[in-house]
């Protein structure tokens, strides 16, 4: 018998994952904090004897290289890949054998990545399960688009000729166990559903169902926008990257805060957005550690600006950095713990603005001297919005924030979660702000009047 066990990494929109059988394993695309995977291998009474990656990660920062030297795994790159690291390369058709009448065989899916390679699982010959990376996800595939813009179409047309293959070769029982798609910025497109096999896809799938032309077109057509961290995480895993430190950063106290928002260093609140409208530290930044911290921090942030972080207790902090390390942000500069009556000087008022729901906007829209500020993607935007709003996507607005009218700004996001992140960057740029805490979904029932582009 064999085991399949889904490691989630729900931040950050992806999966892990350890297979084998009654004494060793594999872990698949590890992630930076490799100790849950070692954990999941102690709870199975298993040795990790290999690890293997599906491609160079654009996305998050790889354990890879890190669980293989803690266990003594022999490490597993596509041969294709170029990195600065022993490995032992993987090429199409190669067999690894994990465990007694246990196989991982490579089959190479370029489209993702050039050198992006899937691993077919076989239990006496017959592959019962598929781990195809960024190649074939559930409903859709991996972004053709993140390696370099010159061969965006041609990865696309290689995405479609992969997820043929796999649909070809594979039976239709196979599990198709993805590392990407499930919220992660590297889908092309929307993934449905949490679990799927080949048979499922080669009826679901558009690179399934589509001939090459439409597929790529629509493809491309459908493309947003990449967030900017993405651009340094292949070089750090080409490079090696170093092992993980969790320990608590070096403490902060008021004095230390206000000095640091005084460089013009990011601090952040991570409390919950109802918390931080309600009273925080003038000039801080909210990114709910709840929320997806991880990827909208990294993706905000001037990368290597040193980072302060405000947290509720000794947990939550905790719960942060292990998100941050896995896209880079490997060191807070400092830290504190508590609220914010401690972390602000003596006489220092907090600041605060109101929250609202779109009925409160549509009681008062239109009127002088108020601003509507949607902060969703475009491709959201284009599918319905309020008439008359300014359009400045969240992952711009740091960068755009003179472009927004004068007024009261009220600011929008899909759910609430971004258009908190904005009313605290706006906030801390001095402008009046209320963040409107709702479901767009709920937009249209108010009477605010909506249009389509």
């Amino acid at each position: 018998m064999f085991f399949v066990d889904t490691i989630e990494v729900a931040g950050l929109g992806n999966r892990c994952y350890l297979a084998g059988g009654s004494s060793t394993a594999v872990a698949v695309d590890p992630p930076r904090d490799v100790d849950r995977v070692l954990e999941a291998a102690a709870r199975r009474g298993v040795r990790i004897s290999h690890v293997v990656e599906t491609h160079i990660h654009n996305d998050y920062v790889s354990g890879g290289l890190e669980l293989a030297r803690l266990t003594g795994a022999a490490y597993l790159v596509p041969a294709g890949a170029a990195v600065s690291f022993a490995r032992i390369p993987v090429r199409d058709g190669d067999r690894t054998v994990v465990d007694a009448g246990l196989t991982l065989r490579a089959l190479a899916t370029p489209g993702h990545t050039p050198h992006h390679t899937a691993y077919a699982l076989e239990q006496h010959d017959t592959a019962v399960a598929v781990f195809t990376g960024g190649s074939l996800l559930i409903g859709t595939v991996g972004r053709p688009d993140l390696v370099e813009p010159r061969l965006t179409e041609s990865l696309a047309r290689a995405q479609h000729a992969s997820a043929r293959r796999l649909a070809a070769e594979l039976p239709d029982a196979a599990r198709v166990l993805p590392t990407h798609g499930f919220g992660s910025f590297c889908s092309a497109g929307r993934a449905g559903g949490d679990a799927s096999t080949i048979g499922t896809e080669k009826a679901s799938n558009d690179a399934l169902t589509q001939d090459p032309d439409t597929f790529v077109t629509r493809l491309l057509a459908g493309l947003d926008d990449i967030p900017a961290y993405y651009a340094h995480m292949g070089p750090v895993n080409s490079a090696g990257p170093a092992p993980v430190d969790l320990t608590a950063p070096a403490p902060a106290d008021a004095g230390e805060i206000a000095a640091r928002l005084a460089a013009g260093e990011w601090v952040v609140d991570l409390r919950n957005r109802t918390a931080f409208a309600a009273g925080h530290v003038a000039g801080t930044y909210n990114f709910e550690a709840d929320g997806q911290l991880a990827t909208f921090l990294a993706w905000l942030i001037p990368w290597g600006r040193p980072v302060t972080l405000l947290a509720e207790s000794a947990g939550q902090l905790a719960h942060a950095q292990r998100e941050l390390v896995r896209v880079g942000i490997d060191r807070p500069a400092a830290a504190a713990t508590g609220g914010p009556s401690s972390w602000t000087t003596e006489g220092e008022a907090l600041a605060a603005f109101p929250r609202a729901t779109f009925a409160d906007l549509a009681a008062r829209h239109p009127a002088p001297g108020a601003v509507v500020l949607d902060v969703r993607r475009v491709s959201e935007r284009a599918a319905g919005h309020v008439e008359g709003s300014v359009h400045i996507p969240l992952h711009t607005l740091h960068r755009r924030l003179e472009e927004v009218p004068p007024g009261e700004v009220w600011v929008h996001c899909a759910g609430g979660m971004r258009a908190a992140i904005a009313a605290s960057l706006l906030d801390a740029a001095g402008r009046a702000v209320v963040a409107v805490d709702d479901s767009f979904a709920a937009a249209e029932a108010t009477g605010l009047p909506l249009r389509t582009t």
